[in-house]
């Protein structure tokens, strides 16, 4: 079974049983604008030879939008919602064409599988999703997992496609992730600044103390390194160690040698429902807690009690997801049991004050089993 204990050293990525590997629009794309083909059949190359040695790979390649410039005749990355849907339309089929033809060669299928946030906020998407790419795992079929961007709506990337490879990883439940970009790893500053030193390993937090990153991708990608470092934390968060590096060293990447950055796993495999809360489920509001309370739900794995909240932001109902918010920051994401006109009703008040005027059978604001704590994000 993957993904049942997280992987100890980077050696291990050789001979683990199932990888997810994510490479970038500036990665796959040549100076003039067009798909680089020699790079897209290396990485089919190394991929499909992991596969003949018998390691089930999930690939989550951007590269839709790059590919339908040139066919389109467009000048550079579209600007516009509709455009850019319009684009990748044109461009997922000339990329998955590519991909299908280079593991031809091989011989390897491929199936394409199109995701949206929405496929990661509902439940009963999240399932069917998990169900078809473990039944193409074992059918043999390399998947090529891509945001549907042509119905993309609120905007034309999930986050970026780093952090839809994060949750993928754990959607598979993966040994661990890849993520390939434009330089050989993490530097504790900008890599063409003299004097800037690689990260070889990341264990913990500390480790990524005075690190400088920046969130602008390239002229043809969406993300930077903070997407990377986001989509490093969701996984290694949930059990999954991440091997970040070049594209053109996904050869020794997955051989398991001494390349690009490793960040060991620091947190235990989640339940898909608290991952859903923590990284996939729309947030209808916000709920601000008092410093005992940020304690309880984190510290203490408590429920949150009404006692405990100070204020309420947004417009949600019984059931809604929720962000919960301590003097610090965010703490947590939860189910609350109450509608956000409830809340000023109860807020600040004891079980025994709730049970003598307002709720004969007063409930938790948010229970512990509702809970999923969350790190604050990196501002961008």
């Amino acid at each position: 079974m993957c993904g049942v204990n997280p992987l100890a050293n980077r050696s291990d990525v050789a001979t683990a049983p199932r990888v997810v590997v994510k490479v970038g629009s500036s990665s796959l794309t040549a100076p003039d604008g067009r798909l680089d083909l020699p790079v897209l059949h290396h990485l089919v190359q190394v991929l499909a030879d992991r596969r003949a040695a018998g390691q089930q790979v999930v690939l989550v390649s951007s590269g839709a939008i790059a590919a339908g410039i040139m066919p389109l005749g467009l000048p550079g990355k579209p600007k516009d919602l509709a455009t850019a849907q319009a684009t990748a339309s044109v461009g997922q089929g000339i990329l998955v064409a590519r991909y299908t033809e280079a593991f031809a060669y091989h011989g390897r299928r491929v199936g394409q599988v199109l995701l949206t946030a929405e496929d990661l906020i509902r439940r009963t998407n999240y399932a069917n999703a998990q169900r078809a790419l473990e039944r193409l795992l074992t059918l043999g079929v390399v998947p090529i997992v891509n945001e549907n961007d042509t119905v993309a709506t609120d905007e034309i990337r999930f986050g970026d496609n780093d952090r839809l490879a994060a949750l993928v990883s754990h959607l598979v439940r993966a040994d661990a992730l890849v993520l390939l970009t434009d330089v050989d790893g993490l530097y504790d500053g900008p890599p063409s600044r003299p004097g800037t030193r690689l990260i070889s390993s990341v264990t913990t937090s500390a480790d990524l103390a005075g690190v400088e990153v920046t969130g602008r991708g390239s002229d043809i990608g969406t993300g930077g390194m903070i997407t990377k470092l986001d989509a490093a934390s969701i996984a290694t968060g949930s059990g999954i160690p991440v091997v970040l590096t070049s594209t053109a060293n996904i050869a020794p990447a997955l051989a398991g040698e001494e390349v690009g950055t490793w960040f060991a796993a620091t947190g235990k495999r989640k339940s898909a429902r608290r991952l859903w809360l923590a990284h996939a489920a729309q947030v209808r509001g916000r709920l601000h807690l008092d410093a005992g309370a940020a304690r309880a739900v984190t510290d203490g794995k408590r429920s949150l009690l009404a006692a405990g909240v100070v204020g309420v932001d947004g417009d949600f109902e019984a059931g809604d997801v929720v962000e919960l918010v301590g003097p610090d920051g965010v703490v947590a994401r939860g189910l609350t049991a109450y509608g956000a006109a409830e809340i000023p009703e109860i807020m600040g008040k004891s079980s025994h004050q709730l049970v003598d005027g307002f709720d004969q059978h007063p409930r938790a604001v948010v229970h512990r089993d509702d809970l999923a704590q969350v790190r604050a994000r990196r501002r961008r």
